[in-house]
């Protein structure tokens, strides 16, 4: 398959949506790898850019799809070991809630292999389109919405430009955070950024700390970025913690940290909304032999 493709939307593809309209002129490509392609960005509609794989095309446009690298190693890797689950927490016409497990991509990107939330949902027998609202990292697992409708899409999507939700995380983190620590406001690749610690728990005769946070910015690893910079790294993040992280015992099963709750108001309804998710077994047990260790 050539790395970039242009074809020339015929009369009789008019009216179909762009992944559709790819998989009929991109000879061997799928229209489910038509979406990941149009996810990563690497599709233009009269040399516009166009991430949305519903979108109308019409004929005479012209559409070219760049099948590089990035593309190839989004698809062409199979997954590693047994597939996870994706547990469904809510479901209407609109939207989508899931939990995600650790170790899953959100969606497609250019170093992730396929099995990812958004190729998930989208494969599911009779499943319309889905759209990426926001993410969470690979090793955080916790609360997603996805939206169904191009209309969710948009109002769920301002409602995170304006923080107009809530959204809290469980953190696991080194060392005993004081009561002093109320709001961590420090930006973020030049972009204000700001995250509240709600509630702590020291473990570990004091070595480690249990925090729910919440987000009133989403900044890319904020948590993980406000916490290793406060001298708390997450316990278990090998890429912000460094060593105090990594040399922790007793070791956590991966990074210790859990987006547990999820609140925001319908798209279409505007009815309140939220939903809560435990802490996943694997951290709950490790958890445990953290509350175990005596308090000095």
């Amino acid at each position: 398959m050539a790395d970039t493709v242009r074809f020339v939307i015929p009369a009789d593809v008019d009216g179909a949506r762009l992944d559709q309209a790819l998989a009929r002129g991109v000879p061997g490509l799928s229209r489910r790898r038509a979406r990941v392609l149009i996810d990563l960005g690497g599709v233009f509609v009269d040399r516009a850019r166009c991430k949305q794989a519903g979108r109308i095309v019409r004929t005479g446009q012209t559409v070219e799809a760049n099948l590089g690298g990035a593309f190839e190693r989004a698809v062409g890797a199979a997954p590693a070991g047994p597939e996870l689950a994706l547990p469904i927490v809510y479901e209407d016409d609109d939207l989508i809630v899931v939990d995600k497990p650790a170790g899953m991509v959100t969606a497609p990107t250019p170093e992730s292999d396929r099995g990812d939330a958004l190729d998930r949902l989208r494969r599911r027998p009779g499943a319309g389109e889905v759209f990426l609202v926001h993410r969470i990292d690979r090793p955080t697992s916790g609360l997603l919405v996805f939206a169904k409708t191009a209309t969710a899409n948009r109002v769920l999507g301002q409602r995170f430009v304006d923080h107009d939700l809530t959204r809290r995380y469980l953190a696991f983190v080194a060392g005993a955070v004081g009561d002093a620590v109320g709001t961590i406001d420090q930006p973020i690749a030049g972009q204000r950024a700001i995250t509240h610690v709600r509630a702590r728990e020291v473990l570990a005769g004091g070595r480690a700390t249990r925090l729910t946070l919440e987000l009133e910015t989403g900044r890319s690893h904020q948590i993980r970025l406000h916490l290793a910079a406060l001298g708390h790294p997450v316990l278990g993040d090998t890429q912000h913690g460094g060593d105090v992280a990594r040399q922790f015992r007793p070791r956590p099963p991966r990074l210790a940290l859990h987006a547990t709750h999820l609140g925001l108001r319908h798209p279409i309804t505007d009815a309140p909304l939220a939903w809560d998710s435990p802490l996943p077994d694997d951290l709950a047990t490790w958890c445990q032999r953290l509350a175990a260790e005596p308090t000095p």
